[in-house]
Order: C-alpha cells, then sequence, then structure tokens
C-alpha cells in the first residue's frame, strides 16, 4: 500500500522541497495537494518527482470548482491529479435543514458530473458538521451522498468521531463509496493540549488497526492519507505515523 500525506499538515513547516525530501526519504509515495501548494504546480511537481512522490488526490475549494474548472484542471493535469475533491463549506454557507443540505448536495453532484467528463474522480471530504443532526434528526451528510449518488466520499475519520459518529457504522453503511480516506488520530485525553486535540497516527485514542481493517474490507479505497491538522514537530508526525500504519 501506498501511504500518502496530506500536504496541509505541513503548511507551518517550510520549504515544501525539504517537506518533500523528508516526506520521500520516510517511506511515502504520495502526498495530497491542497491551496498553497498550487501556485507554482510545474515547479511543485518537479520537487515531487525528484523525490519519488506523486499526487493522485487534491483539494479544491467549492467555489473555484464550479466557477473556473478549467483552472483546476490546469492544476490538475500539471501536477498529477485524477481525483479531484471538495474538501469544506464555510460556516456561513452551509445550509439550515435537510432540503438545503440535498441542494447542496446537488450543487456537488453537477461538479462530479464535469469532473467525471473530463476523466476525473471526484469526492466529497467531511469535518465534523456533517454529522450534527438536524431538526428533523438526519445529518447532512446523508443528504449530501443521497443527492449526489454518483460522487466519491474521502472519509476523515477522525473528524467524523469529533463528530460523535461511529466510524464503522458508516463504513458498514456507505462502504462503496469510500474513496479516499484521511488516516487521522485524536490525542488521549490530557493530551495534544498544544495540537488542536490531534495526535500522531496510532498514538492516540482510535484504534486505527480495526479501522484499517473495516476499510480494506468493506471500501475499494485506494488512498490513505495521513494528516494532522496541527502538529508541532512535522518529522516525528509522519515518521511516527507511517511507522504506526504499517505495522497493522
Amino acid at each position: 500500500m501506498n501511504w500518502s500525506f496530506q500536504l496541509y499538515s505541513a503548511r507551518n513547516f517550510q520549504p515544501w522541497d525539504k517537506i518533500l525530501k523528508m516526506l520521500g526519504d520516510l517511506g511515502y509515495k504520495e502526498v495530497e495537494g491542497f491551496g498553497g501548494v498550487y501556485a507554482d504546480p510545474a515547479g511543485f511537481r518537479a520537487e515531487m518527482d525528484k523525490n519519488g512522490l506523486s499526487m493522485p488526490t487534491g483539494h479544491f475549494p467549492i467555489d473555484m470548482l464550479e466557477n473556473d474548472f478549467d483552472g483546476v484542471r490546469k492544476l490538475a493535469d500539471t501536477l498529477g491529479v485524477t481525483t479531484l475533491i471538495c474538501p469544506h463549506i464555510v460556516a456561513d454557507a452551509r445550509p439550515a435543514d435537510a432540503a438545503g443540505w440535498r441542494g447542496f448536495g446537488e450543487r456537488l453532484a453537477a461538479v462530479g458530473d464535469r469532473a467525471k467528463n473530463n476523466g476525473y474522480g471526484f469526492a466529497w471530504h467531511n469535518h465534523d458538521f456533517e454529522f450534527k443532526k438536524l431538526a428533523d434528526g438526519s445529518v447532512p451528510q446523508e443528504h449530501i451522498l443521497a443527492a449526489a449518488p454518483g460522487i466519491g466520499w474521502e472519509m476523515d475519520l477522525a473528524w467524523l468521531v469529533r463528530g460523535g459518529s461511529d466510524p464503522i457504522a458508516w463504513i458498514e453503511r456507505f462502504g462503496q463509496r469510500i474513496v479516499a480516506v484521511h488516516v487521522k488520530d485524536i490525542a488521549k485525553p490530557g493530551q495534544g493540549l498544544d495540537e488542536d486535540g490531534w495526535s500522531d497516527v496510532g498514538h492516540g485514542s482510535i484504534d486505527w488497526a480495526a479501522m484499517l481493517k473495516s476499510l480494506r474490507g468493506n471500501t475499494p479505497a485506494k488512498y490513505f492519507i495521513m494528516e494532522q491538522d496541527n502538529p508541532n514537530d512535522i518529522k516525528r508526525f509522519a515518521r511516527r505515523s507511517i511507522e504506526a500504519v504499517r505495522s497493522y
């Protein structure tokens, strides 16, 4: 299995050429892009190539996907991205009810159709808010997936847990929609206080051995992407995380 690394994790540990060398040296084969690495796609691609890294997945904001798809396409093709992922919707733009979330899902479905017609995969990436109950008892993620049956899901498993849901139940229910996974860990009580409560993978409170077994058995996911939203030591996080998952 080729373990990937979400470059957002390293945004505070520049320069990028040193980050890419570190990841290659640690045995990573893939990275996942985000807006902070798209300024010079040709230059970034050259640094990836130098370090034996590819970028099969990349995050692109909903506004760009809807309003500048040609720009997305040019970035993706230069960097080698084959699966486009919409990672977020800002708080003040989030719907308040089930109908609103179905409408948002329909927007994602339209982007997914355009992506497919241009030869790309497309997926939605969750945070915690998609699992907060609405007034009718349903949760947004249900409506997003139902309204966009043709798109994939990049499951951020730790955010799902923070949202109060059981990841195994979601994997069993929607496993065939999961095309990528953010492999992220939540710190044990009293730990990770200076890292927003996150942890190196395998050193926190999530049973990643069990989660990976379920994901491998119930999903077609090809991309398993290490992430930590606010690490205080990027090399330690990258090293300990890949060491942990290799043992599962």
